[in-house]
């Protein structure tokens, strides 16, 4: 990642490192990820339904303060808050664990056919998302290449949520819900967080290789020009 390193320390931007963006990344998701869960599922022990909603909405406008505030989106914090509430309430009115499990079920569904279409215009979610991990300045986010590149993630990320998806979805049909919380785990979190270092992986060496090869070819294009 030597040249990408280069290139972020002409623009002042932090160190592109793998190390050094799963160092300063990993804190940043997990905070908006599970920073409204957390505090939602609190607030309903505590104090019923409504004071979990309150503190998960509390929690989310904070982080998305937060970060606005260092200059970031935190647009997950936000996407996390809406789900638990919107999975509660439904839950709660159906009153059926089948329904209040099948929700996130759907909803990975929903985000696996996102991420398809996403990258099929040219918008990759993945993209968005990049943002809690690393600050690319807007001019990389408008180039082909970031396009590319989180357009390919995306895909990946669609497959595996659909394929998710439709395994829960069959186990929760025809198994007991001990079944289904083992098989929610083993599909979830291990494969999650190895795509998540993939991912990480997988940009920083196609950032580096593209700009490898563009700067070789600038090098041949100044070359031939000399008389």
């Amino acid at each position: 990642m030597n040249s990408v390193a280069a290139g972020a320390r002409e623009l002042a931007l932090p160190d592109p490192s793998f190390r050094a963006i799963l160092r300063s990344g990993a804190p940043r998701f997990l905070r908006e990820a599970f920073g409204p869960v957390a505090a939602f599922y609190v607030g309903w022990k505590l104090g019923g339904l409504v004071t979990g909603i309150i503190l998960s909405s509390v929690a989310a406008l904070a982080l998305l303060w937060y970060e606005r505030r260092h200059g970031r989106a935190g647009a997950l914090a936000l996407i996390s808050a809406a789900f638990v509430v919107v999975q509660a309430i439904v839950g709660l009115i159906a009153d059926s664990a089948v329904v209040y499990l099948a929700q996130p079920v759907l909803l990975s569904a929903i985000w696996g056919i996102a991420n398809l279409v996403s990258a099929a215009i040219g918008r990759p979610l993945m993209g968005v998302f990049a943002d809690a991990w690393y600050p690319f300045p807007p001019e990389i986010k408008a180039s082909q290449a970031y396009r590319q590149i989180f357009g390919f993630e995306s895909v990946v990320w669609g497959v595996y949520l659909l394929a998710r998806s439709a395994v829960r979805m069959l186990v929760l049909g025809t198994s007991s819900i001990g079944f289904f919380v083992a098989i929610q785990f083993l599909t979830g979190i291990p494969i999650t967080v190895a795509l998540v270092l993939w991912s990480i992986w997988y940009a920083g060496r196609s950032f580096d290789r593209r700009l490898s090869v563009s700067r070789e070819d600038g090098s041949e294009s100044a070359a031939s020009a000399t008389p």
